[in-house]
């Protein structure tokens, strides 16, 4: 059955937690911050993690002095200006390679567009880098089950990262994986404020959520990995829902931008 929030005061708490290495227990880490913070879980709660405290968690953090990079990887990380060995963990982990620019090879990975494939040097030990998660779907799964087990409450889970947008500075929060509420719901159907009826329209909802959370989070050392997050307008369900995604021939983008100098994997 879903569950719909209409409450529009919306809470966003962040939540400090000590520094998360790889084989921790997320929901254990969690349940340690929140009693050292004085919070807890309620019915309607969507907890919001950054995928780099996950995937850490999860064991998805390479040192670079174990990857022997290929041919095509030095290739192309001498036209995109990056790391050989960061190259080759792109090659690996994305689905296509089809441009960049200095500092960024853009690729397709796991359905999303995503800069070298989402793999980040940022808030990982010296020498290494954080992968995604391996399937952010099934960690915010976990993670949600986990929660409800400790806190008897049901609550909603999203996994995001930030992202650049194509022609705006700076980056904006997306949802990678969620458990619990619909991420993406169907405006169609609806009327407009003059009686027009919504023909494409549909609301990133987790989107705009793992938005909001990354003014709280921040992009650096702040040691916020989560945000709960009250009274968000979504809908909860007690099921996994997963991020559903364009095809690329569906994509505005990706479907205009010329091919010149793909390189496949």
């Amino acid at each position: 059955m879903q569950k719909v929030n209409k409450s529009p005061s919306m809470q966003l708490i962040g939540v400090r937690t000590s520094i998360i290495n790889s084989g921790d227990n997320v929901v254990g880490v969690l349940s340690k911050a929140f009693a050292e913070q004085s919070l807890t879980l309620e019915n309607g709660d969507v907890v919001v993690l950054a995928e780099s405290a996950v995937a850490t968690a999860e064991g998805r953090v390479v040192n670079l002095s174990d990857i022997s990079p290929t041919q095509k990887a030095l290739k192309l990380a001498h036209r995109y200006s990056l790391d050989p060995r960061e190259m080759e963990l792109v090659l690996q982990e994305c689905d296509e390679v089809f441009g960049g620019v200095p500092g960024a090879a853009l690729t397709i990975t796991k359905g999303n567009l995503s800069p070298n494939a989402g793999i980040d040097g940022s808030n990982a030990p010296a020498g290494h880098v954080v992968l995604l998660p391996e399937d952010a779907d099934k960690s915010a799964s976990v993670i949600r089950k986990g929660l409800r087990e400790k806190f008897g409450c049901d609550v909603g889970v999203i996994v995001g990262d930030s992202r650049t947008q194509p022609l705006r500075l700076g980056c904006v929060g997306v949802a990678l994986g969620t458990s619990g509420i619909i991420p993406v719901e169907d405006a169609r159907g609806e009327s407009d404020l003059f009686g027009n009826i919504l023909h494409i329209t549909h609301k990133a909802v987790a989107d705009n959520i793992m938005s909001a959370c990354q003014l709280v989070m921040g992009e650096g050392g702040e040691s916020v990995p989560c945000v709960i997050v009250r009274n968000a307008p979504v809908r909860l369900v007690d099921e996994d829902v997963p991020m559903p995604l364009f095809s690329r021939e569906e994509c505005m983008y990706y479907s205009n931008i010329r091919m010149n100098g793909t390189s496949k994997p």
